[in-house]
């Protein structure tokens, strides 16, 4: 198959059956995703859909435990995904949501094939295209703008922490809880609360407090 701006159309002369459809919608998404970083060609999108595989899992599954070494890079079709990690007193430190249209790995231990210190769960259902170390290293080969693609998301996601430790050293309480809201707002409605207090610092006591006050203030 052919793949163009994001979407899929068959050669000239080629009639799709139902497979071909299913897997056109299934790679749709993560083709947009992939143009808007850059300008692949048709044949660079199809070497790349040839090299994800899908996986599916249901809620409160773990991709990757503590001590594991992490093989994947995850691309999310559908679903709501967290990392996080448990420190020294045993408590749980919510370090990203992922839904979709976003990335979800230990970008650690893929690259350096060391074991990992967070886990990976889903809180929701979830089908991902995963790329392995083996296929992302096949598909640098054959595609090098491929490399372009995954730099500039590690560069978001450095961009990323940075601002949120700014916040963290230099914003209130209930500036850290707007800001949350304002930058995921699809989050909240499926996560639990705890899970955002872990996330911003707080004890889910204190989250309720904050979420009173703003409550009160309106």
């Amino acid at each position: 198959m052919v793949v163009a701006a994001g979407c899929f159309i068959p050669k000239s002369g080629t009639h799709w059956g139902k497979t071909e459809i299913i897997l056109a919608d299934m790679f749709e998404k993560i083709n947009e995703y992939a143009l808007r970083c850059m300008p692949f060609t048709p044949q660079d999108l199809e070497k790349f859909d040839s090299l994800l595989q899908k996986k599916t899992y249901p809620k409160k599954s773990f991709l990757l435990q503590e001590g594991e070494v992490c093989q994947f890079e995850a691309y999310i079709l559908k679903g709501c995904i967290r990392s996080y990690h448990i420190d020294h007193s045993g408590a749980e430190v919510t370090l990203q949501f992922a839904i979709e249209d976003w990335w979800v790995s230990d970008i650690t231990s893929f690259h350096s094939q060391k074991p990992s210190v967070m886990y990976i769960e889903t809180l929701e259902d979830c089908e991902l295209l995963i790329l392995t170390p083996e296929t992302k290293e096949k598909l640098l080969a054959a595609v090098p703008g491929f490399e372009r693609m995954f730099r500039l998301m590690v560069q978001r996601n450095l961009a990323q922490l940075q601002e949120r430790l700014f916040r963290t050293i230099s914003t209130t309480a209930v500036e850290k809880y707007l800001d949350f809201l304002n930058r995921y707002p699809a989050i909240p409605q499926r996560v639990a609360q705890h899970y955002i207090a872990s996330y911003l610092g707080f004890s889910p006591e204190f989250l309720s407090k904050v979420r009173k006050k703003l409550s009160a203030d309106k």
